[in-house]
């Protein structure tokens, strides 16, 4: 792949954005071989957590605005087409079976930003800026915002993407856009614990049903989704690694995922 590298070790697969030289921003190329890499952790049966990362001094500027401005040519069908790649990039990231963290060591950015926002964790440097910046320059931000409002509420996403204002990683943090604030020299091996210590201790399959009960419960009606609760809690009871996990538990031996 041209501009995303992929690195796979100790059940970790890392996912990293490698187009320093354009401030890593996403063309229909680079959010197509975003979706490969994402599939193939997916699909991965040793890959237990995800590791999105950057190369360069920016995490992501978001849309390249030079591929944009090509895009302004065409029918509203091939710009249906070009954006619903990106919307099954988000999807992909936020339907994942695996836990996935956002690594960010500079600038996240528009759509860039949003790469962030479906992740499960994110960790940021303290240089690190964060926004939906479209309605500066008269875009908007359309398909992060379906995810932003379920991560952080209405009210904050309103004050984000209708100003399109810069935020401070500790403001992010304040916002509940970043989990941690940790320091250059260390977060490349906070991330990585972070992630070992994931790969070790829960159960795969009880992640995979878990985020994909948090993704799908919140569009359903309060009766509805306690039934589906229900159901999902009756069938979790049978599964391989809930049988294991009690096992171990009531024989007082570690669990060892």
């Amino acid at each position: 792949m041209q501009f995303v590298k992929t690195h796979n070790k100790d059940r970790i697969f890392e996912i990293i954005l490698n187009r320093p030289d354009k401030r890593n921003s996403l063309n229909s190329e680079f959010v197509s071989e975003l979706i490969s890499a994402f599939t193939a952790a997916d699909e991965d049966e040793n890959t237990r957590v995800v590791i999105l990362k950057a190369n360069g001094k920016v995490f992501s500027a978001g849309a390249d605005l030079g591929y944009l401005q090509q895009l302004q040519k065409n029918t509203f069908e091939e710009n249906l087409e070009d954006s619903s790649q990106l919307m099954e990039l988000f999807k992909k990231i936020y339907f994942h079976k695996k836990l996935i963290i956002a690594q960010v060591e500079g600038h996240a950015i528009a759509g860039g930003c949003g790469l962030a926002t479906v992740c499960d964790f994110v960790f940021s440097v303290p240089e690190a800026k964060f926004g939906y910046t479209e309605v500066k320059i008269g875009f908007i931000p359309a398909i992060v915002m379906f995810f932003l409002i379920r991560k952080i509420g209405e009210a904050k996403a309103r004050e984000l993407l209708l100003t399109g204002k810069l935020i401070e990683a500790q403001q992010a943090k304040e916002f509940g856009i970043v989990n941690e604030i940790v320091m250059p020299e260390n977060i490349e091996k906070h991330t990585r614990d972070f992630a070992l210590k994931l790969a070790e201790e829960t159960s795969p399959q009880s992640v995979a049903l878990t985020r994909r009960m948090i993704a799908e419960i919140q569009s359903l009606p309060e009766n509805e989704a306690l039934l589906y609760a229900a159901r999902q809690n009756a069938a979790a009871r049978s599964t391989e690694d809930c049988k294991k996990g009690i096992g171990a538990f009531l024989d007082k031996k570690d669990i060892k995922w």
